[in-house]
């Protein structure tokens, strides 16, 4: 049990004699690969004395960049073992900011899939994990016992960039000490246990699914992990393995509602939790994922790759968590409150045991998210009320104003999103040369819904301030989602702009 506390790549050892399932591979649906535990812990093995084997040692890094599969976590996790660094690379970033990762990082090497390796400079060396020759993954495993690395206090397990306000992603750097704390945390917050089986289709490389992968591990759970979300295929998955935990943005549960045929007629009383994250979930979308799972308990979570997602959880006392609640501190963090009228209002600071340890080589970014005490800006803006219970309201970069007025998108999102013939809402900021800027609605209708703009823009009248009601709406059949599933807002945002820009020429030339 000491390894599965101080070296993160261990999680999920201390089941490497037990025979039920690991992983379960849908990287092809029509091919599952279903891998138990022993399985699992000789392949993590393997690749770790691969690394030594060709002369790595702890501290030196190498990159992670593949699609979701089950040899992404066989790297990621078998490097961690023997202290070598991964280095997880987003699969859809451009060549340029590929290049400048592996540069920025130093990177030893990097497992990508053979598709992908056009991608890295040249001269890169490459392990492909989807080949079976010289340079493939099966080649570079050496099957064995290996002696596991025991970290130091902040000793760096892994690397996630995260997007950078400078056009550059940001390397952070995460210990072995804080996320084994990070995943013993929301294991038992969660109750995750060998009867568990888990739906995993956010990317990987992003923090919302390896700390599903982490949850996993830690139970001694099983993962269904797909190769990317597909409302489909998700949904076939929950009723063939009888998913008992589902997680997701808004967005995704949205989607996953829309597949009403494949939903029909069948019984989801085995799902015990369905948690939600990235944004705030209106009351008719809470409603209708609770009449879909009737045993289901709904968490909307919250957490940043800095800072863990081990913030917010269960009231010590068990209390119930209020509707839209993102949860209760969790015991070790701090947190403050900071630029609101009062001290329950503001953007959150955070210090705790699940922080990284810095930012790799961007002194000027971590002096701008850090204050001298270690205090640590998250740029999302919560409220507290008078319970001790903490509610997301939006980041403070997507807050704009309008006529001096504060607008915060989630608001009027959920205020929309109430409207019973309105499955999804964004809003955003277009220019205005009075107001200089107001909001402007993207809308996905229900089938069959005859509502007009005006109808839209006259529930947000009747249901909130004038100043938050959508100038313009746009009926669209479904909202742009970035690579970890989250809208789109900066499209968004420039669509808004072109429309406002055609308005106005449309005016100068009458």
């Amino acid at each position: 049990m000491s390894n599965l506390i101080s070296n993160l790549g261990c999680i999920g050892t201390q089941f490497r004699d037990k025979g039920h399932l690991a992983v379960i591979d849908l990287y092809d649906p029509e091919h599952p690969r279903e891998i138990d535990y022993p399985t699992y812990n000789a392949n993590c093995d393997a690749v770790a004395r691969g690394l030594l084997n060709r002369g790595l040692s702890a501290g030196d890094r190498v990159g992670v960049y593949c699609s979701n599969r089950l040899e992404f976590l066989e790297v990621f996790f078998g490097a961690m073992r023997v202290g070598v660094v991964p280095v997880m690379m987003g699969i859809l970033q451009p060549a340029d900011t590929i290049a400048w990762i592996v540069q920025d990082t130093g990177l030893k090497m990097v497992f990508c899939e053979a598709a992908l390796q056009q991608n890295l400079p040249q001269g890169t060396l490459a392990v492909i994990v989807d080949a079976d020759g010289e340079d493939g993954l099966s080649a570079f495993k050496d099957f064995g016992a290996v002696e596991y690395f025991q970290p130091e206090y902040d000793s760096t397990a892994f690397v996630a960039y995260t997007s950078g306000s400078t056009g550059r992603p940001k390397g952070a750097l995460l210990s072995h000490r804080a996320h084994s704390w990070v995943a013993r945390t929301i294991s038992q917050e969660r109750f995750f246990c060998p009867d568990d089986t888990m739906i995993v289709a956010a990317p990987l490389y992003h923090k919302h699914a390896m700390n599903s992968i982490k949850c996993v591990l830690y139970g001694g759970s099983t993962v269904v992990l797909l190769r990317k979300f597909d409302a489909r295929i998700y949904v076939d998955a929950i009723n063939r393995y009888k998913a008992t935990v589902v997680s997701g943005v808004p967005t995704i549960f949205a989607m996953i509602l829309q597949q009403r045929e494949l939903l029909a007629g069948n019984d989801y009383s085995f799902v015990r939790l369905a948690t939600m994250g990235g944004a705030p979930a209106s009351d008719q979308l809470i409603d209708s994922v609770a009449e879909l799972f009737p045993n289901a308990q709904i968490n909307l979570i919250f957490g940043i790759t800095e800072t863990s997602a081990a913030l917010f959880g269960r009231h010590p006392e068990n209390l119930p968590r209020p509707r839209h609640s993102v949860g209760y501190p969790v015991k070790g963090n701090e947190f403050r409150l900071v630029g609101g009228e009062d001290e329950n209002f503001g953007v959150l600071h955070v210090r705790g045991p699940g922080m990284m340890s810095g930012y790799l080589n961007n002194p000027q970014e971590m002096a701008r998210r850090f204050d001298e005490d270690g205090w640590f800006n998250t740029g999302d803006i919560l409220r507290r009320d008078e319970h001790g219970w903490y509610f997301f309201v939006g980041r403070s970069d997507d807050m704009f104003t309008s006529s001096g007025h504060n607008i915060y998108p989630a608001e009027v999102e959920l205020v929309l999103e109430r409207h019973e013939d309105i499955e999804q809402a964004a809003v955003v900021p277009a220019p205005h040369e009075i107001k200089h800027t107001v909001p402007y609605a993207f809308v996905v209708m229900r089938a069959g819904s005859g509502m007009t703009e005006e109808d839209v823009k006259a529930h947000v009248l009747r249901n909130a301030p004038p100043y938050q009601h959508p100038r313009r709406v746009m009926f669209i059949n479904a909202l742009p989602m970035t690579t970890v599933g989250k809208v789109d807002r900066r499209f968004l945002e420039a669509e808004a702009r072109r429309i406002q820009k055609e308005e106005d020429a449309r005016k100068e030339s009458a």
